[in-house]
């Protein structure tokens, strides 16, 4: 069965897990900034755009899911690397660690309440 098409075209969204989906909104709508799209109906999970990738938390028990945090981070793009930086810690955010310079990017990451891996990332060259 071979196709010139890919069968798959890109990626809707990511889930991340959550004990509980009303205590986390707080941090993806007002610390990260990020726009609400949609709500899973009766459901305890709602949506967050990010310009490119739609992050849907989820409160795992709900969905018959054991809790794990995720230990892989979501790299967030940043055009003001240094800005977004000072505005997360401003509001809270602890980094884990220090900036890495890749040699093409800057990337430093941090956990949201539940303790997923997330991090900003901002490339300043080509590579």
């Amino acid at each position: 069965m071979a196709t010139d098409t890919p069968m798959i075209t890109g990626t809707d969204f990511v889930v991340v897990p959550t004990r509980d989906v009303e205590k986390a909104i707080p941090f993806y709508r007002d610390v990260l900034g990020l726009r609400e799209s949609k709500r899973w109906g009766n459901m305890p999970a709602i949506e967050f755009e990010t310009g490119s990738l739609t992050i849907a938390l989820m409160q795992s028990e709900a969905f018959g899911l054991h809790f794990n945090p995720s230990t892989n981070p979501i790299a967030l793009h940043v055009d003001d690397y240094e800005g977004a930086k000072a505005k997360l810690e401003a509001n809270g955010v602890e980094f884990q660690g220090e900036t890495i310079d890749s040699g093409v990017c800057w990337q430093i990451y941090f956990q949201d309440p539940d303790g997923n891996l997330l991090g900003i990332h901002h490339r300043y060259a080509q590579g």
